[in-house]
């Protein structure tokens, strides 16, 4: 176990008994995502970094892991963007404000914010990748004086699932934010960009050396992109990844996750790409 993954709360706890938290808000984004706001015990913050994650149970039902899509700077509370996917979420999208549920962690080797501070960010993030990227996303917006540009490449497979769209127009009326978005096949109102998310990279305007790529989607989008960014001459040094990969238990136990020799909930989710391009061909 490598505990200096661990928020200082997780090492100071039972790392797999879950503190009963309340959920405070929902608040439904798609026909299958609806975006959680939840508060821990006496309103303690959560002490995570963006690119976390937790585990979040409902007893009798099950435990998985989600992302954290809020950043820390947002305090009090925190978010999570879960998909209806299975047993567990599904009872999830049943619950109501006020319900209590079982919450471990943050797990995880997060985003190393500090290294992005002075520089451009840019955020690939294609389908529910998009929602712990939000949490990188809303860290730069509110610490505004301690980035350049945020620059922000967001790809989903139709306009009907766009996540955080109330949010999207924000950012795209942000003056130093740079938001650009296609899907894979729009439908007949979409006015906007179509093509795969590898599309909107060429016709970036990147300040090369003070860019800073943080990464993550559909494991098949990871091939695409970092051709794409290296076509323009982004350095590999200047690329970090988020790979969600299997996580089950959360602290490196079960194996789930494992990718060769890492552990994606401990090693991960986000990685310095250098470090992991001997696993590319597994992802």
């Amino acid at each position: 176990m490598n505990l200096n993954q661990l928020s200082p709360r997780a090492e100071m706890e039972d790392l797999y008994l879950p503190v009963m938290a309340e959920i405070k808000e929902t608040r439904r984004l798609t026909d299958l995502e609806t975006l959680y706001t939840v508060e821990l015990p006496d309103g303690r913050d959560l002490g995570h970094r963006p690119g976390q994650f937790v585990e979040v149970s409902m007893f009798g039902i099950g435990e998985a892991p989600f992302s954290i899509s809020s950043s820390p700077t947002r305090k009090g509370v925190f978010e999570l963007g879960i998909r209806k996917v299975g047993l567990l979420t599904e009872k999830l999208a049943e619950l109501e404000a006020g319900t209590k549920i079982g919450i471990r962690g943050p797990f995880g080797n997060g985003i190393d914010v500090e290294k992005f501070q002075g520089k451009d960010v840019l955020i690939v993030a294609g389908g529910i990748g998009l929602v712990p990227m939000r949490s990188m996303i809303n860290h730069v917006r509110d610490r505004r004086d301690d980035f350049g540009r945020l620059i922000i490449c967001y790809g989903s497979r139709s306009d009907r699932e766009l996540l955080f769209t109330e949010e999207l127009e924000e950012w795209e009326r942000e003056k130093r934010t740079e938001y650009h978005v296609t899907v894979d096949q729009g439908s007949p109102a979409w006015k906007g960009n179509t093509g795969v998310i590898t599309t909107l990279i060429p016709g970036l305007d990147l300040d090369l050396p003070n860019t800073v790529c943080c990464i993550c989607g559909p494991p098949v989008m990871y091939r695409f992109v970092l051709l794409a960014l290296k076509s323009r001459g982004l350095a590999d040094r200047n690329i970090y990844m988020s790979l969600e990969r299997r996580m089950k238990c959360g602290v490196g136990k079960c194996g789930h996750c494992q990718i060769n020799g890492s552990y994606v909930c401990q090693d991960g989710p986000v990685y310095h790409y250098p470090d992991i391009k001997t696993l590319q061909e597994a992802l």
